[in-house]
């Protein structure tokens, strides 16, 4: 099985590019806001219920995929570099799948600020993400995390073997997958 950890910041385009490459590869996507999107519902953002039953359904849903028959899958993420928690959450993933003999692919996406705030605003986006639906909420947001987080890693930061940048900025996500299935060769 290949693992393919798709990051960077809110609205790059990882899940719509994860959407192409899912397409492309028969890879099967699971967005980061799938899970999001099942508790906010019942627990607030951030409040203890839903950080630890966001984390349980991610977690068994890892746990059941690799050890599976499937060929890929794909997991986006916004991994903020500057806080420990998120190392820890991405070496807890990887490790379940390179546990079951998983190849483990990074791919981090980075995108202008303004590039972001207008597909933060797509049709698709926001079909698929509820809790995006309030745009100005969501558009204050994604700025003020700007702030606070560090949102793609430094240069040398990443060292992985199988690892690709890519600013994205100026691309569709159909040439950003097809990059990613070339580059690796899926």
């Amino acid at each position: 099985m290949n693992f393919i950890l798709l990051y960077g910041p809110q609205a790059v385009g990882k899940m719509t590019i994860g959407q192409e490459l899912e397409n492309l590869t028969g890879y099967k996507l699971f967005h980061n806001h799938m899970t999001i999107e099942l508790v906010q519902p019942f627990f607030d953002f951030g409040t203890p219920g839903f950080r630890r039953l966001v984390n349980l359904f991610r977690n068994e849903i890892f746990n059941e995929v690799a050890t599976s028959d499937l060929p890929g899958f794909i997991f986006t993420y916004v991994w903020a570099f500057n806080e420990q928690e998120d190392w820890e959450f991405v070496e807890r993933v990887t490790a379940i799948f390179e546990a079951a003999g998983a190849s483990i692919y990074y791919v981090e996406l980075e995108a202008d600020v303004e590039e972001r705030l207008k597909r933060n605003t797509t049709p698709n986006r926001l079909a698929h993400k509820a809790s995006k639906q309030n745009i100005e909420r969501s558009q204050s947001e994604l700025l003020s995390s700007m702030d606070t987080y560090r949102l793609n890693s430094l240069p040398g930061e990443i060292t992985h073997k199988n690892y690709l940048r890519m600013d994205n900025t100026y691309l569709d996500a159909e040439t950003v997958a097809l990059r990613i299935k070339q580059t690796f060769d899926f």
